[in-house]
């Protein structure tokens, strides 16, 4: 009998997961210390699952949960400016119900795609310590064991596109020599996966024109060709 364990049952226990005492004490602060324009909020406060379409043959990976974002709303790119970004461009094309997601129990849906993250609390300063990446990596490992139809990564960063090698690495996927390179636009292929690089659609890329919605919608057009083949 197999002890694998479920989609569910892997999301519940990552809502649990205490391994990494600093991001634990930060982002339970932040459920404490609200930003003034949400202090009638109730605050999550906990690590992030991904959500989606458990048959998507897309994945996207972003590195954390915004402190008054993911960390706030419970899910992860939800209420905030990167979200918005993300899920209009999911929307255009064709993985999204909707161009704007700003709770978890606001209708969202995604068709063909799943969303997730590198590391599953808010960090101080949006930074993670390589030792709490790591300590993440086996939910991420966990989840895309468990996503069978999933064939193409999008990286939103280089710490995703990283956090993708070293878990198909350690999935027993050969890394290509010599190891590829995140930038947006960039590819390699690990396995039976593709990963994409694409910037990160964080403010500090879409206020200076460094990420456009076009860029955006290309990087998912070439992810939706690869998915299909």
């Amino acid at each position: 009998m197999s002890t694998r364990r479920s989609l569910p049952e892997v999301e519940r226990a990552i809502t649990t997961c205490r391994r990494c005492p600093r991001l634990v004490a930060w982002r339970e602060e932040v459920t404490r210390v609200k930003r003034a324009s949400f202090a009638g909020e109730e605050y999550w406060g906990r690590p992030l699952p991904g959500f989606g379409d458990p048959t998507a043959r897309v994945l996207v990976l972003g590195l954390a949960p915004a402190a008054h974002g993911g960390n706030r709303t419970g899910r992860i790119f939800t209420g905030d400016r990167s979200g918005d970004w993300l899920f209009a461009a999911l929307w255009r094309a064709g993985y999204a119900n909707q161009p704007t997601s700003v709770a978890r129990d606001d209708g969202l849906a995604l068709a063909d795609c799943f969303v997730s993250a590198a590391v599953r609390c808010a960090p101080p300063a949006n930074r993670p310590l390589p030792e709490e990446r790591d300590r993440c990596q086996p939910w991420l490992e966990e989840e895309l064991g468990l996503l069978g139809g999933a064939r193409v990564i999008v990286c939103l960063g280089g710490f995703a596109w990283d956090a993708a090698l070293r878990v198909l690495a350690s999935m027993g996927r050969a890394v290509p020599k010599p190891r590829p390179r995140f930038g947006h636009g960039s590819d390699a292929v690990v396995g039976e996966f593709t990963l994409l690089g694409c910037y990160h659609p964080s403010q500090q890329n879409t206020f200076t024109g460094k990420l456009t919605e076009a860029m955006m919608d290309d990087v998912f057009a070439r992810a939706g060709e690869l998915a299909r083949r």
